[in-house]
């Protein structure tokens, strides 16, 4: 367990893309062999048991003559890939509610829990998960719910660094998403296009605020919504020059990395083809882009991809590879993962208790 991603060698490829189930089979083998292929996200499908994903990722790693980034989105509550094997992790919005209670605690319990999910995926050489949400919890957009910290962004900042913290201490980077806000819209972004009429300025000042001060503590990686924010661009966020290109990396200086979301979701259709989706987020500003669950669509984009080169992006990928030679096993058997495992089946509690009465 805990293999080297590739001591010395660059994430080369661009493309970040998944795999069929709980074996590699001989398509996904080929497609791990392409030079666009940058990494792999896992899903459900993909796991049975800690064992069994371990040799998965291994395989997976063996297939590819370059290194490859592994991930997963493994935020806690409903967005939790691995279940059984794995702490069962409470919402983010169990944390929020601690904090109004007692807020120095609920920071102390948000590294925890953040080192505790990173810790137990570093243990299957998965390098990142997806991870933290820093949506604004708004109460107004259901695919979002309790997946957000909380409304007040000064506070999802601070719960969403402390997480990032306990991350960073399992050795795992992490991605901020949904730049710049996906709380503010009732629509799901997987099943339409959403549009936020919203002000830039107000914006500005609410959704992006956790955004300004997670680049100050060290945030690794940004995901832009699939979000359409009319008064500021009529392309969706992740096909936006004025969000990837001035507001990211020119106003607010974001020198890291830029994943897209989903190309096959439905509000990414707007882009056009697989491959003018692909490349219309590239052109944006995004250094690697993710298409999941649509195997013909990822044959369509590497395709179109290859050849493509960004030595700039290559520099920031390097970033979410994960660190090596961390006793995570010890710990997690130790003291600090038993006290962190308790704690995350006191959030569990609590939200099932809530839900029930």
């Amino acid at each position: 367990m805990m293999k080297k991603t590739g001591e010395g060698a660059e994430i080369t490829g661009n493309v970040m893309l998944d795999v069929a189930g709980l074996e590699l089979t001989a398509e996904d083998i080929e497609r791990l062999k392409h030079p666009a292929c940058g990494g792999v996200i896992l899903f459900s499908r993909n796991y049975d048991n800690p064992q069994q994903l371990d040799t998965l990722v291994s395989s997976i790693r063996a297939s590819s003559p370059t290194p490859l980034l592994i991930s997963v989105d493994h935020e806690g509550g409903r967005v939790q890939r691995f279940r059984d094997g794995f702490t069962c992790l409470p919402p983010m919005a169990w944390l929020g509610q601690c904090y109004d209670r007692d807020a120095e605690k609920a920071l102390q319990h948000a590294r925890e829990l953040g080192w505790l999910m990173a810790a137990e995926c570093r243990m299957v050489d998965i390098d990142f998960s997806f991870a933290p949400v820093l949506d604004l919890g708004l109460g107004v957009c259901d695919v979002i719910g309790n997946r957000a910290f909380h409304a007040d962004p000064d506070v999802v900042f601070l719960l969403a660094a402390a997480w990032m913290h306990g991350m960073h201490d399992a050795g795992m980077a992490a991605v901020g998403k949904h730049f710049p806000g996906h709380g503010a819209v009732t629509e799901d972004s997987h099943l339409d296009l959403p549009v936020d009429q919203r002000d830039i300025d107000v914006i500005m000042k609410s959704d992006v605020r956790p955004y300004v001060s997670m680049f100050s503590e060290g945030l690794e990686a940004v995901m832009p919504a699939h979000v359409i924010y009319q008064q500021a661009d009529e392309h969706a966020a992740g096909f936006s020059h004025f969000w990837l290109q001035q507001v990211l990396r020119d106003q607010l200086k974001f020198d890291g990395v830029i994943f897209s979301d989903d190309l096959s979701m439905a509000a990414a259709e707007s882009a056009g083809s697989y491959a003018t989706r692909a490349l219309a987020a590239i052109d944006a500003g995004c250094d690697m882009v993710l298409i999941c669950n649509q195997p013909q669509a990822a044959d369509e984009i590497l395709h179109a991809m290859e050849g493509y080169h960004s030595a700039e992006s290559q520099r920031r990928l390097q970033r979410m590879v994960a660190a090596q030679n961390i006793d995570l096993a010890g710990q997690l058997s130790g003291q600090r993962g038993n006290k962190a495992v308790k704690l995350a089946d006191e959030g569990v509690t609590a939200i099932a208790m809530e839900q029930t009465a």
